[in-house]
Order: C-alpha cells, then sequence, then structure tokens
C-alpha cells in the first residue's frame, strides 16, 4: 500500500498534508509514503527530514502519483475549469483522495471527482462525533486561526493591549468584541484575554453563553425566538429569523461603537457568510479601530472587507481580510492537519495484513466521502429529489431482503417441532373478544 504527498500549489497555501511525525506512524503501519521534493518546504520542513522519517521524495509530481493508493492533500487539486497549476488531470483515475475539498464551493469539482472515479474523501464532512474528534480538522485548524486574528490585530492596532500603569499616567486595556463562539472565536477570546484586554462576546447559540462567560469574556445576546437554540443538530450556527436578526442588529450597533478591536467568526455551512458588520457600523467606529474578519473566503461578516488585503476606511478603521489565517502558522497547522489525517486514515487500513480495508459502513466513512463508484454519493450534494430517492431505495432494499429471509425461514424445514398449543379455556376471553 501507497501513500502520495504532493506541494501544495495553491496560492496563499503553505501547509503539508504530512509531517515527518505522521510519515513514521504510516511507515510502522506498513505503508509505503512518497513525497513531492518541496512539498513541505513552506511549512518549514525540508525534504531531508522526510527521507529519514522513512518517506522516498522525488523530483516529480508523476513519480510522486506512480502507483499511489491514497493520496493526501491539504487543499483539493484544480480542476480544468480553475486552470493553472496543481490540476485534476495529474491525479491517477480511482485513487482515493483525501483532502479539505470545499465541496459546497465547489460542486463542479466533485463532479470532476466522479468522472475520473476517484473515490474522495472530505474532511471538513466528517460527523461531529466523539470517536472523530481526533480527526475533527476544523477544530484544529480553525483554534490556530482564533489565535492568529487576534496576533494580527494587535500588531495593526496602534496603541497598547493591556492596562498599564505610568508615572505619566494610565493606559486603558484594549476592548476586544469577537462575533461568533465557535472554536476560532473561543480561541479568539482566550488570546484577547492572555494578552490583557477586556472582551466581549456575541453568538446565535445559546449554549455559548457559558463558554464565553468560563473563559472571562461577558456576553452580548438578544433574548432568541422562542424554543430556539440557535444551532443545527450538529451543533453548528443556524440562520436567524428577519426580526432575531434586525434585534441582534440593533443591539451590536449600540455595542461595536465602543470596541478597538472587532474579530468576526460566523459561518453557515454550504450557505455565504452572514453579514455581521454594516456599513453604519464601521462609521461609527473610531479610527485607528480593527476589524478582522475571518469569513473573507466566504464572502465575509463585514460589508467593506477585501479579500486577501488590509484596507482602511474613510473614517480610519482599519479591516484585515486576509485569506488562509491557519497557513499564516504553517509549521503547528501541518502538524496538527497531519494528525487528524493519519487518524483517519488508520481507520481504513488493516494493521494486519497492512492493507486497505475500507469499512463502508462505519458512520465516519460514510458521512465525510463525497464521490465513489463513479458517482456522487453524499446525500448533501445530491439534488434533493435524488437524495429521497437514494433514502427510498435503501430503505426498500432493506425491506426486500427482509421479505425474503422471512420467506425463506417460511419455507424452511425447522429442526425442532414447536410445541402444541393447548385448547383455549372458554372462561379466558381471547384478545379479539376481550
Amino acid at each position: 500500500m501507497k501513500i502520495a504527498i504532493p506541494k501544495e500549489r495553491r496560492p496563499h497555501e503553505r501547509r503539508v498534508a504530512a509531517t515527518p511525525d505522521t510519515v513514521k506512524r504510516f511507515v510502522q503501519l506498513g505503508v509505503d509514503v512518497s513525497v513531492e521534493t518541496g512539498a513541505g518546504e513552506n511549512a518549514a520542513i525540508l525534504d531531508p527530514a522526510y527521507t529519514e522519517a522513512g518517506a522516498t521524495v522525488h523530483a516529480t509530481r508523476a513519480e510522486t502519483f506512480a502507483g499511489a493508493d491514497i493520496i493526501l492533500k491539504v487543499q483539493r487539486p484544480r480542476t480544468n475549469t480553475d486552470g493553472g497549476a496543481d490540476g485534476l488531470a495529474d491525479y491517477p483515475d480511482g485513487v482515493i483522495l483525501v483532502a479539505l475539498h470545499n465541496p459546497y464551493g465547489d460542486p463542479i469539482g466533485v463532479e470532476h471527482y466522479a468522472a475520473k472515479n476517484i473515490v474522495s474523501f472530505a474532511m471538513e464532512f466528517l460527523p461531529r462525533i466523539s470517536r472523530a474528534q481526533s480527526m475533527d480538522v476544523l477544530s484544529s485548524q480553525a483554534n490556530l486561526a482564533g489565535y492568529k486574528a487576534v496576533v494580527d490585530a494587535a500588531a495593526q492596532y496602534g496603541r497598547g493591549i493591556p492596562m498599564m500603569m505610568t508615572a505619566a499616567g494610565r493606559i486603558n486595556p484594549a476592548r476586544v468584541f469577537v462575533m461568533g463562539a465557535g472554536v476560532a472565536g473561543l480561541q479568539a477570546i482566550a488570546t484577547a484575554r492572555r494578552i490583557g484586554s477586556v472582551v466581549s462576546a456575541t453568538d446565535v447559540r445559546m449554549a455559548a453563553k457559558e463558554e464565553v462567560e468560563s473563559l472571562g469574556a461577558s456576553f452580548v445576546m438578544v433574548e432568541p425566538d422562542a424554543d430556539d437554540s440557535g444551532q443545527t443538530e450538529g451543533g453548528y450556527a443556524k440562520e436567524m429569523s428577519e426580526d432575531y436578526k434586525r434585534r441582534q442588529a440593533e443591539l451590536v450597533a449600540q455595542h461595536i461603537a465602543d470596541q478597538d478591536i472587532v474579530i468576526t467568526t460566523a459561518l453557515i455551512p454550504g450557505r455565504p457568510a452572514p453579514v455581521l458588520v454594516t456599513d453604519e457600523m464601521i462609521a461609527s467606529m473610531r479610527a485607528g479601530s480593527v476589524l478582522v474578519d475571518l469569513a473573507v473566503e466566504q464572502g465575509g461578516n463585514v460589508t467593506q472587507s477585501v479579500g486577501g488585503e488590509i484596507v482602511t476606511t474613510e473614517n480610519g478603521v482599519i479591516i484585515m481580510g486576509l485569506y488562509n489565517l491557519p497557513s499564516r502558522l504553517a509549521s503547528d497547522a501541518s502538524a496538527l492537519y497531519a494528525r487528524n489525517l493519519f487518524n483517519f486514515v488508520e481507520l481504513m487500513v488493516d494493521k494486519e495484513t497492512k492493507q486497505l480495508a475500507i469499512d463502508w459502513e462505519d458512520e465516519i466513512i460514510v458521512g465525510s466521502c463525497l464521490t465513489r463508484d463513479g458517482k456522487i454519493v453524499h446525500p448533501a450534494l445530491l439534488p434533493k429529489n435524488e437524495a429521497a430517492d437514494e433514502v427510498q431505495n435503501e430503505a426498500g432494499d432493506e425491506v426486500k431482503i427482509r421479505s425474503e429471509a422471512a420467506e425463506e425461514a417460511a419455507t424452511k424445514p425447522s429442526s425442532a417441532a414447536p410445541p402444541e398449543s393447548p385448547e383455549p379455556d372458554p372462561d379466558i376471553p381471547t384478545e379479539e373478544g376481550a
């Protein structure tokens, strides 16, 4: 069995899908690992480190992919419509491809996987169950993004962050407001608190209140709609009613005018990022205040954020819309991501035979698989009528199997005669007569 690690070629991507640590673990599983030369150099991992760990480093992508059963990547390869380097045409037909595929943002790419008979797994589609926590790439990368957002904001902010007492007077602490208390938001809160700022946060999920306050921040939130927890069954924030969004916007508008640093982290899976900070809110902020938009790659939470850039508004507010914050901490981000991938791939390897042994009934495997047998198989990516038909077909197959089993049981002679039924007692009513 062979695993291939190509070099990432998309803009703003510095991470790599394997580290010397995970290469050693794969080798211990009996897996051959091939790495494209230079794959880890942007994450401060040079080719000799991979060689020492037991991998074979190849000069070309074709050599790296030759004979590979599994290809591990950070970001999805480019399809024919993307153009540029890292094209899907380089990838062997029928290979297993594990990466962050952005299936909602690139549905055409998923169709190309099916056309090449690629078995693709999207790490962002892992089910939120305890057994999958060690594979949760969204959490591991969001943690770093939340930390980096605060560090970058502090570097742009032209004043001190903690309170300082001097002979010349006191410097007040910076006020930091975090919008969205998911993994990235909570890490941003913790980091901002560690460097001495006064922190507040908001989220549509009532469950976030306790987490925010446990980190020493105050929670800013309007009363939710009746019997509305603000989250999906999977624990993600969901789209709220228009009335809720209006009331929340009014409260935030009052609060944001007094903040020095605002970090927005709100994302809704499968939808554009919700707008949290409007032009009017930006106009109310003081000159020198900093806004960090972590959702800029999905449309942005801030109306005036520009993807990949740091801009200053007419009233002097600095808006940071930098792409791919985890990649700006490439060494640590790669280490965490590579461990997530190892834990996932380990599920698919038989430790005795050292060969692929995929359990297609495992909910982790099923929940993350996008394409298989030349078809798109994930229900979230199928048209609603097709998804319904798929469920109905599965239910029909199960009924058919049960019916066939019952028919077989009825016609099959029993190995033991059933006990004779006693004569009914006329004084005891039957079920029908009772």
